[in-house]
């Protein structure tokens, strides 16, 4: 007998375009629980950073994957599925309706899509020579990874320092590319029947005018703290690239000022929205629901219920009133 799948709805979008407002009132009105899907928000000590929602913002909502893991432990899409998969499964298992939330495309899509990860080997020891080596020349580490992988050194940056090191221990004790390894990740049938809508604006500058404001209540909130005392505990963790924190860095060497700092947060989080918006137009099943619209924000809840109802994730009966 085919197992029935397991509805799933998804809100996703960019930062700061009101995901997590959206998730949480479709979870009070349909019994729902929120699955989170950022890669960011799933570390302690990082609370105001990574705009992880507060006790007040929840409303009394369970929220999973949040505030879990350490920023000296590693966590990869892979361990992502795997522990998201479960966590709808016991929603589910109860009666309640998983709503996945989340800007960080890369699991939202692998999560839905039923994605097998190839099992790549790991080396602590050799993981920590790459990072120091990393640290006293991100560049010198890319050419490593540019003459073992030149596909992988294609496709990442070299200042996304995290990725080029994973790459080059795989290299390394696989004596295989990277780049061929990733490639062998599978897309499985999926176990959940899902449906997606996105939050977005017409006029972006009006999300970046979000970003900007949301970057002053952080500070207000005391990110200036909290990311001084995460980098003193986690110097050579990779979690202090996320940003809000690595843009603080220069701030408390003394070579930058405050607003300078602040105004590089601003910067690289408009950026990282716009990332995210590139990635999310190429989810073709995805329903786009725009804030800037005549009574975009009112209408976020009642659109995306009678879309959830179409695809059949609510029942007709819940449809919006």
């Amino acid at each position: 007998m085919t197992r029935e799948k397991i509805k799933v709805a998804v809100v996703a979008g960019p930062t700061a375009s009101g995901k997590t407002a959206l998730a949480v009132e479709l979870a009070k009105r349909h019994n729902g629980e929120v699955v989170s899907a950022d890669s960011m928000q799933i570390y302690d000590e990082m609370q105001i950073g990574t705009a992880r929602p507060d006790e007040k913002e929840m409303q009394g909502v369970p929220h999973h994957m949040m505030g879990f893991l350490s920023p000296s432990e590693s966590f990869s899409v892979a361990d992502y599925v795997e522990q998201a998969a479960r966590c709808i499964e016991d929603i589910h298992a109860r009666g309640k309706l998983p709503i996945v939330a989340g800007g960080t495309g890369l699991y939202i899509r692998s999560l839905l899509r039923g994605i097998r990860f190839a099992q790549m080997p790991e080396d602590p020891s050799l993981r920590r020579e790459l990072e120091e080596a990393s640290e006293r020349d991100p560049i010198a580490l890319w050419e490593t990874l540019r003459q073992l992988d030149p596909q992988a050194a294609a496709a990442i940056h070299p200042n996304n320092r995290k990725r080029v090191i994973r790459a080059v221990e795989v290299c390394r004790l696989t004596g295989r590319p990277f780049s061929v390894q990733s490639q062998e990740a599978a897309e499985g049938e999926s176990p959940y029947h899902w449906a997606m809508v996105c939050i977005g604006f017409h006029d972006r500058q009006k999300l970046y005018d979000r970003i900007n404001l949301r970057v002053g209540l952080m500070l207000e909130q005391g990110l200036e703290e909290e990311a001084r005392n995460f980098l003193q505990n986690h110097p050579g963790d990779t979690a202090v690239q996320a940003i809000g924190y690595k843009e603080l860095a220069p701030y408390f060497r003394g070579d930058v000022t405050l607003e300078e700092a602040a105004e590089a947060i601003r910067r690289e989080t408009r950026r990282y929205a716009k990332r995210q918006l590139t990635w999310f137009r190429r989810e073709e099943a995805a329903c786009w629901l725009y804030v800037d619209e005549p009574e975009g924000k009112e209408s976020l809840l009642p659109r995306a219920e009678e879309y959830f109802c179409r695809e059949g994730i609510l029942p007709i009966e819940k449809e919006a009133r």
